[in-house]
């Protein structure tokens, strides 16, 4: 298992109070948990993966998410089996579409 932290700054899209799930750990499959918390600002993604040493890629998909989203007062835990960057982003994307109500 490798651990990978990032942090984005900037960000203008606040979160509701309510922390949301999406998705389940499998093979080649993952969990997001989001949530509204006091960062300064930041969002801060905490990844935990079995793919080792894909953290180059793990931040270009993790940059473009924010790029996409920006969020801010956000912290976002992926528990990763394999997935792929493709699947990363849909399952980002509906973590955030489903804290927001749908409200995108």
């Amino acid at each position: 298992m490798e651990t990978l932290v990032y942090q984005f700054e900037g960000g203008s899209r606040g979160l509701p109070a309510q922390p949301q799930v999406v998705g389940v750990v499998g093979s080649g499959n993952l969990e997001v948990l989001i949530e509204a918390v006091p960062l300064a600002g930041a969002c801060s993604i905490e990844i935990k993966t079995a793919a080792v040493g894909f953290g180059a890629t793990w931040e270009a998909v993790m940059r473009d998410f924010h790029e996409r989203w920006q969020l801010k007062n956000a912290r976002i835990a992926i528990n990763d089996m394999g997935a792929t960057p493709a699947v990363v982003s849909l399952r980002l994307d509906q973590a955030v579409e489903t804290i927001l109500g749908g409200a995108a």
